[in-house]
């Protein structure tokens, strides 16, 4: 899809387009069910040979115009909503994996999704083989395989906040034929594109940025439309050979670059029914409305707080791609809208574990969450939180350092923001 429109318009405008007489704001389709008044209506709609709605655990029209949206901001061809981010990760391997196969993906990742690719998706039959993001390209290229049928990485990686080269990864991906996934949360497209850098197909955990107020749970998949699957038909027989639960459609055939979102939906949302409420997508859709916006004071907010932290002889490092001295400084100016990445920010105190726990404890207003990337400044301590199941050896080997605090800057003024965070640092 041509991004013709601007990002703010897009953000404000894009996926309902209201006809004469119809609601100028989105409304909650708050059905299970649609009627049709003949057999045959109904028939088409099963077969996938007409565009409709019949069951809201596949489509709903409320969802369909915020992933619309969505997939405009990202500049792809197609793309659906599910019921989590974490749903969004397994749909988009899933989608193209089977029993048999493997995948590659960055260590550098959510400890959920690190655990869903080794563990749960390793009981399906499906192995994940997990590589450093600084690794070589012929270092990385060893962890194909014949069966390997995509690679898997995010943007801004979360909880350590390394930047990925995309556009390595992307080159990587295509020369052994397969798909480049991204996880574009911590970025969002207000800050970045991965499509515009080889990506192939993006997720979002929607619940973060894109949410913005910490309300509703839910995830999106978006197709960029450039992998061509039928160039590998005998890779991704899913995509391109007769699928035997819709009388013998192949999907590559019969729907070119929506292939990929339209089995998702016929298929995976059909089987295992991660759908996203219409109320959830309603209230996702709020939150899109201002992105554009929140976006960027989030990145002010959390610059001049790096660069506090970064100056503080009391911290032993900080990871964040928007310092001059950061490793990832140069990506973020080649990969970032006007180099900003995102407002979430890794450091460790000087002390270790135990003094950066005494210094979370002692914030006032900054909250000790498991959540991220909203409105409201937050902060975690991923190795007594949300990776406490992993030994420092583990921790490690996913990029988390043991004494690794993630603080996410939110949009409040950001004198009360650094007050909080000198008075704690006080107690240490």
């Amino acid at each position: 899809m041509t991004n013709t429109r601007k990002t703010g318009t897009i953000c404000v405008q894009a996926g309902w387009q209201p006809k004469t007489g119809e609601p100028r704001v989105l409304p909650i389709y708050q059905s299970t069910t649609f009627k049709y008044d003949t057999t045959a209506q109904m028939a088409d709609l099963f077969d996938l040979k007409s565009e409709g709605y019949f069951y809201t655990r596949l489509q709903n029209p409320t969802n369909d115009a915020v992933a619309a949206k969505i997939t405009e901001l990202e500049g792809g061809v197609a793309g659906m909503l599910t019921s989590s981010g974490q749903a969004a990760s397994f749909y988009s391997v899933f989608n193209i994996c089977e029993a048999g196969d493997h995948f590659v993906s960055s260590k550098n990742i959510y400890g959920g999704t690190y655990n869903l690719f080794l563990i749960t998706m390793k009981k399906l039959g499906i192995e994940c083989t997990m590589v450093d993001n600084e690794a070589s390209e012929e270092e990385i290229a060893k962890a194909f395989r014949p069966n390997t049928k995509c690679v898997f990485a995010e943007t801004i990686a979360n909880p350590s906040c390394n930047v990925l080269d995309i556009e390595k990864f992307a080159r990587i991906a295509h020369s052994h034929g397969v798909p480049l996934i991204i996880d574009n949360t911590f970025a969002t497209p207000i800050n970045c594109r991965p499509f515009e850098f080889g990506a192939d197909i993006v997720i979002h955990s929607t619940t973060k940025y894109m949410d913005g107020h910490a309300l509703t749970v839910g995830g999106a998949v978006v197709d960029s439309g450039n992998f061509n699957w039928d160039d590998y038909a005998d890779k991704f027989p899913g995509l391109t050979k007769p699928d035997p639960s819709y009388h013998g459609l192949a999907y590559s055939k019969a729907f070119g670059k929506k292939a990929y979102i339209t089995k998702a939906t016929a298929q995976l949302m059909r089987d295992l029914g991660s759908i996203q409420s219409p109320e959830n997508a309603f209230l996702l859709n709020i939150g899109l409305e201002t992105l554009h916006l929140r976006v960027p004071k989030h990145c002010e907010n959390a610059q001049k707080v790096a660069e506090y932290l970064a100056s503080n002889d009391k911290i032993a490092w900080i990871n964040y791609s928007g310092l001059p001295s950061n490793k990832y400084y140069g990506l973020a100016q080649k990969q970032f809208n006007g180099g900003r990445s995102c407002g979430v920010m890794s450091f460790g105190i000087k002390g270790g574990r135990e003094e950066s726990i005494k210094f979370m404890d002692n914030l006032k207003f900054i909250a000790m969450v498991t959540h991220v990337a909203d409105a409201r400044s937050c902060v975690l301590h991923p190795a007594s939180h949300t990776h406490r199941q992993l030994s420092d050896e583990q921790l490690l080997a996913a990029g988390v350092q043991p004494d690794l605090i993630r603080l996410s800057v939110g949009i409040e003024d950001v004198s009360d923001i650094l007050e909080d965070i000198e008075q704690a640092l006080k107690t240490i």
